[in-house]
This record gives C-alpha cells, sequence and structure tokens, in this order.
C-alpha cells in the first residue's frame, strides 16, 4: 500500500492505494481508504503534520498487513537430534507482573538505589525476577536463580549476585516500601482512612536460635525457631508497610511503631486502625484515642473477647434480654427466637463503657478511655460454631481410641484440650493408669459463647452497621498472609544472615502489592489459585532462531481478561521476534 495525495488549487486530497494484479495478468491501482482533504487530515492527526501523519499511517497498515499475510515455515527433521542445552519452551505469563511491575517504578526505585551503592549487577533485573518467581515459581534462592531462566526475557545475573543483591534490599526496605505506596496511587486510588494491622510468624529450618529467629508461639504449631512479622493493608486489601521482629516477642508492642512510621513517612493522619483481640491491648487502644482541636484524629474498632470482659460487662454482653434488629422495631429475647424467621438474623446490643482509674497509676494528662462496646448473636453463627466445636470432640474421641491424647501445649484449634484425665475407674477406685475421658464441664462452658461476637471502638459518630462492615474486612489481611505462607511459599524460611532475611521478606511483600494490583485489574472476578495456575500455564515454543514463539497455552476466560486489561496480546497463533519485542516495550511502560 502506498499514499497517495491528489493535489488541487485550494486543497489536497489523501488516498491509501494499493497495486493488485488481476487474473489476466495486467497491474492495476485500487483505493483501498479515502482519507479525506487536507482539513480532514489534519483534524485527524492531532498537531501533527498532516503528511508525516498520513505516511506513518499507511506504514502501520503495511505492518498490519505483513504480520497478517506471512507465513513461517518451520523445518523439522526426523533425523537430527536436539541441540544440548538449547531451551525451546518459554514462559510468557511473567509479562503481565511486569507491567503492574513497571507502573509501580520499581525500576526507577532500584535505580535511585544503585546510584547510592557501587556495585556492578543490575539490581532492577535481579528484584524483577525475584519478585516473578515468587509469584509463579516460589522457592529458595538457589531455585529462583534456575526458574528466572523460564521466562523468555533471560536474566543478567548469576547467582552470586541475588545474595549480593539481598544486603542492599535489605538496608532499603523502608524506602522500597514507602515509594512503593506512592507509586501504587497512580494505579489506582487507595482508600488509607481505614487500616487494617495483624501479625504472623514464619519458621526456619533449624534448630538453634540468634537475635532475629527465637523459639516462640508458632502459629504453623512448628517447634522451630520463628521470625514475626506485622503488617498493615489499606482498605482495599493492598498491603501498605510491614515490619519484622524477633520470634520470641509480644505482637501488642508492635503496632505502635509501625503505626508511627506509616503516619511519618506515609503522611497519613485521620485514620481508623483495625486489630483482632490478640493486638487490642489497652495502650494500643490509647494510642489510637487521639483528638486535635476537636476533631478524631486516630481511632480504633477491635474484636473484643467477651471472655475476657468484667464479670458486669460479661453479664450484659450474655444477657438474653435487650436485643434490637437493624431496620426492626422493639426489642428481642434470644431465648424467644424462632429458627424459622430469626436464622439469618444478626441481633445487636451496644453501650458505652469508661474506663476506671481509681485503683490506677496515671500520669498528668492521663484521661480514661471511652469504648463503644456492640456485642452480636446470631443463630447461623451459634450453629456454625456447635458445627466446629463437635468436629473437634469427634476427632478427640478418636484420639482416646487410639491412645494418642496426651500433649503438653493444647492451642484453641487442638481437639485434645476437650481431654481431661483422671487415675480413678467408673465405680470410683483409684487406679495406677489415667482414664481419659471428655470434659463436659468445659463444653458447657464454651456452649455460653455460642453466636456472640463482639466488637470495641471509640468511633462516635459512626453508626453500628458500618463499624460492624469495616471489621468484617478483616478478613483480606489474613488472605494476604494466606497468599504468602501459601501460594508464595514464603516459609519456611531457608537464609541465614540477618539481612538476607529482612531482603526476603520485601521481595514477598512486593510481590504481594504486585499481586494484589493484578486481582484488581482483573475485576477480582478470579481466585488467587486460577490467576497463578493461569500465568504459570503460559508457555511459549521457539522452534529456532528468528523463528519465532507459538503459544501452547489453552486460550480461556482469564487469559482474554488479561490481555485485555494489559492491552498487548501473546494469543496470536505466532509471534514473530518483531512482535515479541514490541510485547516487551508494551510490557515495561509506565501506564
Amino acid at each position: 500500500m502506498k499514499l497517495t495525495v491528489s493535489k488541487s488549487k485550494n486543497s489536497a486530497t489523501f488516498y491509501v492505494q494499493k497495486s493488485i494484479r488481476k487474473s489476466n495478468g495486467s497491474v492495476t491501482t485500487v483505493t483501498i481508504e479515502k482519507l479525506g482533504n487536507l482539513d480532514m487530515v489534519r483534524t485527524r492527526a492531532n498537531g501533527k503534520d498532516p503528511y508525516v501523519w498520513a505516511k506513518e499511517y499507511v506504514d502501520e497498515l503495511n505492518r498490519k498487513e505483513y504480520e497478517e499475510q506471512k507465513e513461517i515455515l518451520i523445518k523439522c527433521s526426523p533425523s537430527k537430534f536436539l541441540k544440548p542445552d538449547e531451551k525451546h519452551l518459554f514462559n510468557c505469563g511473567y509479562l503481565f507482573l511486569q507491567s503492574i511491575y513497571y507502573s509501580l517504578k520499581l525500576d526507577k526505585i532500584c535505580s535511585k538505589i544503585s546510584k547510592k551503592y557501587s556495585f556492578e549487577y543490575d539490581l532492577n533485573d535481579i528484584l524483577s525476577r525475584l519478585i516473578f518467581t515468587r509469584i509463579l515459581y516460589p522457592s529458595s534462592k538457589l531455585a529462583s536463580n534456575r526458574s528466572s531462566k523460564m521466562f523468555i526475557e533471560q536474566p543478567t545475573f548469576n547467582l552470586h549476585d541475588i545474595y549480593r543483591s539481598l544486603s542492599v534490599l535489605s538496608k532499603e526496605s523502608d524506602f522500597i516500601q514507602s515509594e512503593l505506596y506512592k507509586n501504587s496511587q497512580r494505579i489506582l486510588p487507595r482508600r488509607n482512612d481505614i487500616l487494617y494491622y495483624d501479625c504472623t510468624n514464619y519458621y526456619f529450618e533449624i534448630e538453634q536460635e540468634d537475635e532475629l529467629r527465637k523459639y516462640g508461639k508458632s502459629k504453623q504449631h512448628q517447634p522451630l525457631p520463628i521470625v514475626g512479622m506485622g503488617m498493615f493493608m489499606d482498605h482495599d486489601g493492598i498491603p501498605l508497610a510491614f515490619d519484622i521482629f524477633p520470634g520470641n516477642k509480644n505482637e501488642q508492642p508492635t503496632l505502635k511503631p509501625l503505626e508511627q512510621k506509616v503516619i511519618d513517612d506515609y503522611g497519613v493522619d485521620s485514620i481508623i486502625i483495625c486489630t483482632d483481640a490478640g493486638l487490642s491491648s489497652n495502650a494500643n487502644r490509647k494510642f489510637n484515642d487521639k483528638t486535635l482541636f476537636g476533631e478524631r484524629m486516630r481511632s480504633f474498632i477491635t474484636t473484643q473477647s467477651i471472655k475476657q470482659l468484667p464479670k458486669y460487662l460479661k453479664e450484659f454482653a450474655l444477657d438474653p434480654e435487650g436485643w434490637s434488629v437493624q431496620g426492626e422495631t422493639g426489642l428481642f429475647n434470644l431465648n424467644n427466637l424462632d429458627e424459622q424467621t430469626d436464622y439469618n438474623k444478626v441481633f445487636y446490643k451496644e453501650r458505652w463503657i469508661k474506663e476506671d482509674l481509681s485503683n490506677k497509676k496515671v500520669k498528668e494528662g492521663d484521661k480514661a478511655l471511652e469504648q463503644h462496646l456492640i456485642v452480636s448473636f446470631s443463630l447461623k453463627y451459634k450453629k456454625y460454631h456447635q458445627k466446629i466445636r463437635q468436629n473437634r470432640i469427634d476427632r478427640a474421641n478418636k484420639l482416646i481410641e487410639k491412645g494418642e491424647y496426651k500433649r503438653n501445649q493444647k492451642n484453641q484449634n487442638d481437639p485434645r484440650r476437650f481431654i481431661a484425665t483422671e487415675a480413678m475407674t467408673s465405680s470410683g477406685e483409684v487406679c495406677d493408669r489415667e482414664i481419659p475421658y471428655i470434659d463436659s464441664n468445659l463444653i458447657a462452658e464454651e456452649e455460653k459463647y455460642d453466636g456472640f461476637y463482639a466488637v470495641c471502638t471509640n468511633l462516635e459518630t459512626t453508626g453500628t452497621e458500618e463499624i460492624v462492615r469495616i471489621n468484617k474486612k478483616r478478613w483480606e489481611i489474613e488472605e494476604c498472609f494466606r497468599i504468602m505462607k501459601t501460594e508464595f511459599s514464603a516459609r519456611p524460611i531457608y537464609l541465614q544472615r540477618e539481612d538476607r532475611i529482612k531482603a526476603h521478606f520485601i521481595t514477598c511483600f512486593a510481590s504481594l502489592v504486585v499481586f494484589r494490583i493484578l486481582e484488581k485489574k482483573l475485576g477480582e472476578q478470579y481466585t488467587c489459585d486460577e490467576i497463578i495456575n493461569v500465568l504459570r500455564s503460559m508457555m511459549m515454543y521457539r522452534p529456532g532462531e528468528k523463528l519465532g514463539y507459538l503459544p501452547t497455552y489453552t486460550r480461556t476466560a482469564i487469559t482474554d481478561a488479561l490481555h485485555e486489561a494489559f492491552g498487548f496480546h501473546t494469543d496470536y497463533e505466532i509471534l514473530t521476534d518483531l512482535s515479541m519485542k514490541k510485547v516487551f516495550r508494551d510490557s515495561k511502560k509506565s501506564r
């Protein structure tokens, strides 16, 4: 195709024309498209020289026609062996992660860090590969180095460069976190007025403690040294900041320093902090009970254990009288509920409570903490509690039958906690061996709390329904930890040096930010497992040098959604080397 311009005295008309050969052998020129007169083309050129724009337009049409019509012949011989050590299969799913990586300007972050240190390796290449392999092929740093060669764009670093870079990443952890937060707001708006905080821990395949790795209460129930991690998540489920601490340290004091860092470094001031009951110490609640010139600056919403309430509040919470339902008038008695009509209803009871300072040592300026206690009850939630307990009792009975009921430590999820023992027969005779039995007194005590749930807050004008709704989103931060531990295989940790351990967590954290944004871009329609499996399956076959890439994966609704969301395609029957280079460029644009 070529550009033809027919000029007249006052204007010019632009045509896209092409020479074709007729069936009789003669050649003729046909008009493919009339672009319009000079004024029309000038409008389409949008400020560009109309002649230059028209020429580029025709060049693009020729390129597209070439790509559509070009046939690539791949010659294979049944008598030739494969060349040794030559790879033919590569992953292209990482390109979608790469698009988010560059949109977060992590390449610019690496560039700023590189200017502070003297090293020859490409930090951007290393960090990007550590993030992509953590999501797609999670394993040790040694295995990640091998897995990075699965990607079409090959790494430029060696294994020793990875370990050297970990020391740098550890030192720049705070900088990377704050820059990630700032840059992520270019991709999607982040609601930072409500923050969720939670802690977890990770174990090591070692037995010797050090300054960071300590024996503590493992949430994976592993009898090994652990390190703790505290993390803030915003209202949209995207990680905001994290810190790590020794495994034997109490989790409650970890909230204030990290929250203060978020306030100072991220410019966040008026916030609501949501935590679970294990992190809601009185000190943490008071830290988030701040007003300025009569305006509340920091607030809290936290789950509250009814079992740990003072006696008079426990009686208030469990009293069957005086309950209400949102949108209905009148008060209800829990003893009179009908399972047919009230099964899906949530009943509420609330009151304000004020801290008693009469028997406490108080500093000058200290004030009593006032809290809004909201207790809810649901027959559906009660049924759930009963089902979970009965499953554990059934397991406890099986353990008694097998003689496997003894255990020193009994956590809340361990069925052995329902097993008691006594050195006496059923007839009351003393015997030499312990007789195990199910502790009915413990079961009766726990049944009192079935269906109940409590929340404490110092918010004064926010409605009960809104407070409960905000608190319910805490599941997302638990989901973040689950993704890191399960899909990203962040534990066990095999690194030894403290700086490298910290670097491991910053790569896991950055990977989680990238993945959460990917979920948002896909409209949160697919599960974590579905997305990762599809990205991992997106392989391309390269038959030989300059022969392009053939997709070997199955085109599905998820692959279509990925290509639509990111604006480039890897799902043609074959992609030439030129086309693939354009995909590389598109995946590295800051969007």
